[in-house]
């Protein structure tokens, strides 16, 4: 094996010559190179700053448009966006939603904030997203469906309402297994795309599979509206999420009628106006992110790294580029060496049973998650800046 020392200095030098930078190199700050400034003037000189405007509706048609989704719904950010996504589709106090422990916290913040439990199912290491083969396995031993059409623990006659998979780091998951095994135990499937704008699935955007899918458009996502969140569902479910995301007021030309709880999730123009402009940068941010991913997965392995590349079949937008180490302490070691000299890096999440708050929650053998934890390191993907023209 290459000799650490080295091999991490050569992983610094080529960070530092993709960004022809010998300044601190974050692990994925934003680009604004179009139109953001000119957007967001016109939305400051309008004065409709709030959740009222045209780059609201502009934003959101444009998503429909992008990613063939009937319907787009702008919320607040993408943890809003998950939250009354897992309301639509009926979940409810005391329910249980299957995802994954290796995901970001969003994820069940948004299960408990509907009063729910989380369950936790392994990963597949060729997509770091939810396994349909251990989904099946869980669910053939501790579930069965009901009279009613409803998947219920064999336990304690619990309501599994709902799956939740991630598309970690913008890798799209087995869709169709989990679209399979969902529909066959009448589990209502919402897509975590928080991280895979402008991924696809066998030519099909991440998000449009499931009942519903939900976008995140956070400072460090792909394209960002600052903070801003998106759900991708067909017109009928839309229309109900736009309902409820502008605290369930009906329209009126000047009563406040409000006919049940709603939310304050609207994202405000200010941020979609950034979004639109965004966006209309996004394939190019994309092309020249997987420029700098090949040039990952061609040099990694030569320093003894494992690179993490799209699953077969899938367009990745390589929100994070991702290495495999050889183990732990090969992973901290890189970790440190990195950011101790200005490249920041960083370990994937901990496992969400491992925290407090999940710490209880049921779940299924962890086998390929808890091995991705111990060795799983994000490198710098920020949209690199264009050669300079001589």
């Amino acid at each position: 094996m290459i000799q650490e020392p080295n091999m991490f200095n050569r992983l610094i030098q080529f960070v530092r010559d993709e960004y022809r930078s010998n300044e601190f190199i974050p692990l994925h700050a934003p680009t604004f190179a179009g139109n953001e400034r000119a957007y967001v003037n016109q939305t400051i000189d309008s004065t409709f700053v709030s959740s009222v405007g045209e780059f609201v509706d502009r934003f959101e048609r444009d998503m429909c448009a992008y990613t063939g989704s009937p319907s787009a719904v702008a919320t607040m950010n993408g943890t809003a966006a998950l939250h009354i996504a897992l309301k639509l589709v009926g979940v409810r106090a005391g329910d249980l939603v299957i995802t994954q422990a290796l995901t970001f916290v969003a994820t069940c913040n948004a299960i408990a904030y509907c009063g729910a439990e989380p369950v936790f199912i392994d990963v597949e290491q060729r997509t770091l997203g939810l396994s349909a083969k251990a989904l099946e396995t869980w669910l053939a031993d501790n579930a069965r469906v009901d009279s009613d059409g409803l998947c219920r623990t064999t336990l304690d006659a619990k309501v599994i309402r709902a799956c939740v998979p991630m598309h970690t780091f913008g890798h799209p998951a087995d869709l169709d297994g989990l679209v399979d095994v969902c529909q066959r135990w009448r589990i209502a499937l919402v897509e975590d795309a928080a991280e895979s704008l402008g991924s696809y699935y066998k030519g099909r955007h991440t998000g449009t599979f499931g009942l519903i899918g939900t976008l995140s458009f956070n400072g460090n996502k792909v394209i960002t509206t600052g903070g801003g969140g998106m759900v991708l569902a067909d017109e009928g479910i839309g229309t109900r999420a736009k309902y409820l995301t502008t605290t369930a007021k009906r329209p009126h030309p000047y009563e406040y009628v409000h006919d049940e709880v709603g939310y304050n999730y609207r994202l405000p123009n200010l941020n979609a106006a950034l979004g639109c402009a965004q966006l209309e940068q996004l394939e190019g941010f994309i092309a020249a992110k997987r420029v700098l991913a090949a040039h990952y997965i061609e040099f990694l392995p030569q320093v003894g790294l494992t690179p993490i590349v799209e699953p077969d079949n899938c367009r990745s937008n390589y929100w994070l580029n991702g290495v495999i180490c050889e183990d732990a302490a090969q992973r901290e070691a890189l970790i440190d060496a990195t950011n101790a000299a200005g490249v920041m890096t960083r370990p994937i999440w901990r496992l969400m049973h491992t925290l407090p708050a999940y710490e209880q929650a049921r779940r299924g053998s962890l086998v390929e998650s808890e091995w991705l934890e111990a060795r799983v390191v994000n490198l710098p993907s920020s949209v690199p800046a264009p050669e300079p023209v001589v």
